[in-house]
């Protein structure tokens, strides 16, 4: 496991970046309301984070639903990227994300550089937290080959991973996902150091949109059509 402090961008060319953001859950804890539809400013989550990938450069976007899909899908249908549906998304995570990454097996995947996963519900992370995240993954020690951002010793979200991870992650089966992989290869991490604490916010149960609210100031909105 390698960790440095905060990186700055370099004069480097840019990463051509694959980005899946997972939206497949069932959100049990938040009442059966798909949680990437809540809306911050007006904006739904999902949607402020393609938003912000677009703006940071990152164009081929493929989203996994699963749980909710109509509804989730219809919010994005505006924007430029690939809907993948997990028929099963009650197999965990780790099978969207499979899914996700396959959603590239049959085009140009070999074209990029770097593979981004995000989590589509969580409401602070922008185009600043996204290419600082990239610049980190650029800058990454030797034989690292992802990167996940650190705030006070704790991991957060998105993650930044190579093709080797992904071609990894394909092979797996079951709940094998990103954080099984990052255990089997502790040396191959970058711990990517930052006091930015919005990789550590997203939201799972009402008790954190109150405690989003206390710490921010800022209140987040189910869509009229969702509110009871």
């Amino acid at each position: 496991m390698k960790s440095l402090k905060d990186t700055h961008p370099l004069h480097a060319p840019p990463l051509r970046v694959g980005a899946v953001l997972l939206a497949a859950g069932s959100a049990s804890r938040m009442g059966g309301q798909p949680k990437c539809l809540l809306q911050l400013d007006g904006t739904s989550l999902i949607e402020r984070q393609i938003s912000a990938l677009i703006a940071a450069g990152v164009s081929d976007i493929v989203v996994v639903l699963g749980h909710y899909a109509d509804v989730i899908a219809a919010a994005v249908r505006h924007f430029p990227v690939r809907i993948v549906h997990n028929l099963h998304p009650d197999e965990g995570q780790a099978s969207s994300l499979r899914m996700g990454l396959a959603a590239w097996e049959a085009t140009a995947q070999h074209e990029f550089d770097a593979y981004y996963i995000g989590l589509a519900d969580q409401p602070l992370i922008g185009t600043g937290e996204i290419t600082d995240l990239l610049a980190a993954h650029q800058q990454r020690p030797a034989g690292c080959e992802f990167t996940q951002p650190l705030v006070d010793g704790l991991p957060g979200n998105p993650v930044v991973f190579t093709p080797q991870v992904r071609q990894d992650l394909l092979q797996a089966t079951g709940e094998w996902g990103g954080r099984q992989w990052q255990k089997a290869h502790a040396d191959q991490v970058y711990r990517w150091a930052t006091a930015n604490p919005h990789y550590r916010i997203d939201l799972d149960s009402p008790e954190d949109l109150k405690s989003f609210t206390l710490r921010t100031g800022r209140a987040l909105h189910w869509p009229a059509s969702a509110e009871h």
